[in-house]
């Protein structure tokens, strides 16, 4: 990389963390800047002004958290696939597969609440990961409801102090786990039920557009 493309790099990285930390203090948003609200099974809400696309107004119930960096699904962004698109052998046509992050997009992940399938206990009864072979058991013999299932495609990762950063600057809010908000809730209205979650002073948010200039 040119050395004016790594200044441009870092100029903008900075423009944007300031623009984000001062548009919320001009409009009065509390930031959550304790970083020690971060844990595996909280869930991380975009600030209404995160203009990423791959993050503008996503949720995502972040799995890992430590020294050796986080990562997490975003649960609330949905594709245009379902799971016999990309495994014929699951014959099943309305189980929609999600977009979990923009890391390694080609792999496929699983959020559920099938104790028999296994994985890793996130929280409250809620896995990461399992056995696809139950999966396709489970399937073929009808026994699950669709809201116990969550399929994505990739997923959302950050280096050792990414995101502790990105909380200071006023990037995320951080929410506790809400086995409804992940499951049960429709992916168009998960934003704005966990930005409600964190009660009457968050509220106003979900009425505030993407550009605060706009407002």
């Amino acid at each position: 990389m040119s050395v004016f493309k790594h200044s441009l790099c870092i100029f903008v990285f900075v423009y944007r963390s300031c623009y984000i930390y001062y548009t919320m203090d001009f409009l009065h948003i509390p930031k959550q800047e304790n970083t020690k609200l971060l844990s595996a099974g909280c869930f991380l809400i975009a600030e209404p002004f995160l203009a990423d696309p791959g993050f503008s107004r996503s949720v995502v119930l972040l799995c890992e958290h430590g020294d050796e960096g986080s990562m997490g699904f975003i649960i609330n962004k949905n594709t245009d696939w379902v799971l016999s698109d990309l495994l014929p052998e699951f014959i099943q046509p309305s189980l929609t597969v999600f977009n979990g992050g923009p890391v390694q997009n080609e792999t496929l992940h699983m959020l559920h609440k099938i104790p028999e399938l296994g994985g890793v206990n996130i929280a409250a009864g809620t896995y990461w990961g399992g056995d696809f072979d139950g999966l396709q058991d489970v399937l073929a013999n009808g026994s699950y409801d669709q809201s116990d299932i969550k399929l994505l495609l990739g997923y959302a990762g950050w280096s050792p102090g990414q995101l502790e950063q990105e909380m200071k600057e006023g990037s995320w809010l951080v929410g506790s786990f809400d086995e409804s908000l992940l499951f049960e809730t429709d992916h168009n209205n998960i934003w704005k039920s966990a930005i409600r979650s964190l009660g009457d002073e968050y509220a106003h948010l979900v009425n505030f557009p993407v550009n605060p200039q706009l407002n």
